[in-house]
């Protein structure tokens, strides 16, 4: 069930079996850190080799692009469907909702944390929130002792990539038996700050695109030049892989 593409494990599940598999883990009460990859990750663990050796370290690695899906199906890797971020937090939050698993949500400016926690209870009423803490600190082991103390399952990490691979691979041990998944800007959608793009644009593999268009000033570099060496990146393992034969 689990390919390497771009020098780290990929887990080939669908979005049902990745629920289906994070409930295995969360139940097995060890600490575990979760992580997705996409065009813009794939391009940060080239040029930082301590950031793949973190995602290659993880316990479960989704495809959240839709690039990363059709690029695995052009390297020969079988890659079922897209698992977003968000999806798979929505889809855990109402998990924990049933199965009474305590979250803890880390991440954002004070004021979209707050909405964020508002909007999640008003949709999950019987979801138990141990506890939220703003993505402003400079002691990550005073912030992994909190996420220890509130009894948490499950953690939700809104911070940028890399800071919440690194934050989670150096401090997840202190945290407890907890599933901790980093959900990047997904507390900015959640609150209402930013607005997800139309299901069939993230179907084209657009989604990139509605979001630069949201802010453009900020996002240009990222999605624009990014994604030409993502492309860039794709063939040359297509190539690597070829010479390996």
């Amino acid at each position: 069930m689990r390919a390497e593409i771009f020098g780290v494990p990929l887990d080939l599940l669908t979005m049902d079996e990745t629920v289906t598999r994070a409930a295995e883990l969360i139940e097995n009460g060890r600490p575990v850190q979760h992580v997705v990859i996409n065009a813009g990750k794939v391009v940060m663990m080239h040029d930082d080799p301590g950031l793949r050796a973190i995602i290659a370290a993880c316990d479960l690695v989704n495809a959240d692009g839709q690039s990363i899906v059709w690029a695995g199906r052009l390297l020969g890797i079988p890659v079922p469907e897209r698992v977003a971020g968000i999806d798979l937090m929505d889809r855990l939050l109402a998990l924990a909702a049933e199965r009474d698993w305590p979250v803890y949500l880390l991440g954002a400016r004070q004021e979209v944390l707050d909405s964020c926690v508002s909007r999640i209870t008003e949709r999950y009423p019987a979801l138990s929130i141990a506890g939220a803490r703003n993505g402003y600190f400079d002691d990550g082991a005073e912030v992994a002792a909190g996420i220890h103390s509130s009894g948490a399952r499950l953690v939700f990490v809104g911070i940028s990539s890399p800071k919440k691979e690194r934050f989670l691979s150096e401090h997840l041990p202190e945290m407890g038996p907890v599933f901790a998944m980093g959900v990047g800007g997904s507390f900015d959608v959640i609150a209402g700050l930013t607005r997800r793009a139309p299901e069939w644009t993230q179907r084209a593999g657009l989604e990139w695109f509605y979001r630069f268009l949201q802010e453009p000033g900020r996002l240009w570099k990222r999605y624009l030049v990014g994604n030409l060496r993502f492309i860039g990146l794709v063939f040359c393992e297509k190539r690597a892989r070829r010479l390996a034969r």
